[in-house]
């Protein structure tokens, strides 16, 4: 039960620091959108052994975390959650790449392990800046941005509605769970026999409060061809924060610095 409850809490807490007042806060959002967008491509386009020249990508996720004020805990636990599936990924690589890259103090690290380095470099860098997105802008200004860029509006639905539900569902898992413990004694966690009706409750009552979160929205004027609040026009301080996070990432990605440091 605590462990649910704290999942909901710090799903609220991400959001709730979109909320901020800091520089970066008050940020153009299509300026921080397009800039995470062009980090996480750069990031992503590296090869399998190119963690030398990734490592200059850090100086995105630390000093956004500065200036915008981000508790750096919550956001690294919310990014380990992605840290199994690319572990896993990685391994292969490490049982099957056995060849030398380099020697340190008499160690000799192989191309498998220096892939698996790069795999889990490559996973921090690209889950920090998505996640330094939506702690920095308001979900709501970040879909508008969305439908201004004609992404297609089932699209952008059903991002909106999944992001909401997760709360929701959450919210109906503790529910259920808090009324089982009370009904069951000394046990401290449900019964594998019972954990049958324990789902098939949870999918009726999720379907029900789906139909009525979907009324709520629809008495607020929410469809498919939502118009989005009036258009925010860009400042120099907007392109200024694009130019600084833009411009090292793609000289990074096409001079590869990382290598020129690392031989000279």
């Amino acid at each position: 039960m605590s462990d649910i409850s704290a999942r909901l809490h710090n799903l609220r807490a991400l959001e709730s620091l979109s909320m901020g007042r800091t520089v970066i806060h008050r940020v153009h959002p299509l300026a921080k959108l397009f800039s995470a967008l062009i980090f996480i491509v750069c990031t992503a386009s590296f090869g399998r052994y190119d963690f030398a020249a990734l490592t200059p990508y850090l100086f995105y996720p630390f000093v956004m975390m500065a200036l915008a004020e981000l508790p750096y805990k919550l956001l690294l636990s919310r990014m380990l959650i992605a840290l199994p599936f690319c572990l896993f990924a990685g391994l292969s690589n490490v049982i099957f790449d056995k060849a030398a890259a380099f020697t340190v103090v008499g160690v000799t690290i192989s191309l498998g392990i220096l892939s698996l380095m790069t795999i889990l470099l490559k996973m921090y860098l690209c889950v920090m800046a998505a996640l330094l997105l939506v702690a920095t802008t308001p979900f709501t200004e970040l879909t508008a941005q969305l439908r201004r860029l004609h992404v297609p509006a089932v699209f952008v639905m059903v991002f909106e509605i999944t992001f909401r539900y997760i709360s929701v569902l959450l919210e109906e898992v503790y529910a259920m769970t808090t009324a089982y413990k009370l009904r069951s004694g000394s046990k401290k966690a449900l019964d594998m026999r019972h954990m049958g009706s324990f789902v098939g409750q949870l999918l009726l009552r999720g379907f029900d409060r789906a139909e009525r979160v979907h009324a709520a929205m629809g008495c607020r004027g929410y469809s498919l061809k939502s118009i989005p609040p009036p258009r925010r026009q860009l400042r120099s301080s907007d392109v200024l924060m694009l130019a600084a996070v833009c411009l090292p990432a793609l000289l990074l990605r096409f001079f590869m610095v990382g290598h020129l440091y690392m031989t000279g």
